[in-house]
């Protein structure tokens, strides 16, 4: 059964390519896919120019995943840190107190606007981009991985029962996760839906795969009305990541090559 899994799944791929951007119009193609993604979608008040971007995109590698015909399908942007004594320089450092981190020795990785367009074929893509940052992670020594993992919608009531499974199944080590930023409007999930009802099924994507990863959440969550989202910190060890798991991305990432 497995062997088929593995056989389809490899199909569906081999439709698929992945690589890093290597010009501009590549960045532009990712900052109009987002905007699609985050703000037309969302009903959102378009951006100048229809792109989404910001003053991260120029120090961050950008991963596209690509059809045969090389229409872009998904994008995701990725931060490389020395280590945790440059979390200020990422963008979840706007939104969160991430000194608790700081002391991180080994190098980490910031995994930002990770977008799959609404026709793309969402878990072959979400593997084959896995599959690049685990070649990526490896080629640079990467030990943790990061971001804010966003719930459509900025209201928390829409989301409660999503919440109260990540407060009782995937919260961080206490001394790990990020402080409050008190600069930002917050919902403490952690602390008010203690004893709530739980379910996974409001769950984004990502944030699935995150979690069936290893990896863990902050305890509370940031309201962001500008994009109209509630996002959470999301931390992943490299280390956390079944050894199962592990083997199937690296599988996969031998038949990719994205420049790293």
């Amino acid at each position: 059964m497995e062997t088929a899994t593995r056989i389809r799944e490899a199909r569906h791929e081999a439709a698929l390519s992945v690589r890093l951007s290597r010009a501009p119009d590549d960045v532009i193609a990712a900052q109009r896919l987002r905007h699609l993604c985050f703000i037309e979608s969302a009903g959102l008040p378009p951006r100048a120019q229809g792109l989404d971007r910001d003053g991260f995109d120029d120090a961050c590698l950008h991963l596209l995943v690509e059809d045969r015909a090389g229409h872009l399908l998904g994008c995701c942007r990725i931060l490389p840190l020395a280590s945790g004594a440059a979390l200020a320089d990422s963008y979840a450092a706007l939104h969160y107190d991430l000194a608790p981190l700081a002391p991180h020795a080994a190098p980490m990785a910031e995994i930002g606007r990770f977008c799959l367009h609404p026709d793309a074929p969402a878990a072959d893509g979400l593997r084959l981009a896995w599959a690049a940052i685990t070649r990526l992670v490896d080629a640079r020594g990467i030990a943790m991985l990061f971001g804010c993992a966003s719930f459509p919608g900025a209201d928390p009531a829409r989301h409660l029962p999503a919440l109260a499974q990540l407060a009782r199944h995937h919260l961080g080590p206490e001394g790990q996760r990020p402080a409050r930023d008190l600069r930002e409007a917050v919902f403490p999930y952690a602390a008010a839906l203690a004893g709530a009802v739980a379910s996974p099924a409001g769950l984004p994507p990502l944030l699935r795969s995150y979690l069936g990863l290893g990896g863990w959440v902050g305890d509370h969550a940031v309201i962001d009305h500008d994009l109209d989202t509630l996002h959470v910190f999301t931390a992943l060890p490299v280390a956390s990541v079944p050894a199962a798991r592990a083997q199937r991305l690296r599988d996969l990432a031998h038949q990719v090559n994205v420049g790293v």
